[in-house]
Parts: structure tokens; C-alpha cells; sequence
């Protein structure tokens, strides 16, 4: 699945990167949880392994796409993804 795919199942409008609208993401995130708080959206959704990743979408930020996962030892880990390609942050909190 490819962001795009995202951005239409949760009908999110905004402007977003060419490379980034073709990034692929795991097909989880269309069953998560959706909200929206302010221009910022997340998805959540928690697997069978009790890791919870979220997907935080902020159109027109530095950094648009945020991964995040936090495993059930509360380690954290993700990606950050900026606006031109090959700008990517990794997250790593233990």
C-alpha cells in the first residue's frame, strides 16, 4: 500500500510531497483507529503482539509523515518523513 492509498481511505486532503505520496506503508493502518486534532490526523492501531504503531499526518509540516511504534517493553522506534525525499529522521527512545 502506498501513502496515497492512505490519504484516500481517510479522505485527508492536503498537500504532500510526489515521493512521499508513493511511499509504501504497511496495509495495518487502514484498519486503525482514526482522529483528527487540530491539522494534525492519527492512526492507531494495535497488533497481535500488543505493539502499538501510529501514523501521524500533519499536511504543510516539516516533516508531514510521522511512524511510531512503541513495543509492549515501552521502547520506541520510527520515521520521520520530511518534505524532500531522502530527509528522513529515525526514532529511536528506549
Amino acid at each position: 500500500m502506498i501513502f496515497q492509498d492512505v490519504l484516500n481511505h481517510f479522505d485527508i486532503k492536503g498537500e504532500f510531497p510526489d515521493y512521499l505520496l508513493n511511499q509504501t506503508f504497511n496495509e495495518v493502518f487502514l484498519d486503525g483507529d482514526f482522529s483528527k486534532i487540530d491539522n494534525a490526523y492519527k492512526i492507531e492501531i494495535t497488533t497481535r503482539q500488543d505493539v502499538i504503531h501510529q501514523m501521524i499526518i500533519r499536511p504543510g509540516d516539516e516533516y508531514p509523515v510521522v511512524i511510531m511504534s512503541r513495543l509492549p517493553n515501552g521502547s520506541l522506534n520510527g520515521m520521520k518523513f520530511g518534505i524532500t525525499e531522502g530527509d528522513v529522521s529515525y526514532i529511536n527512545e528506549l
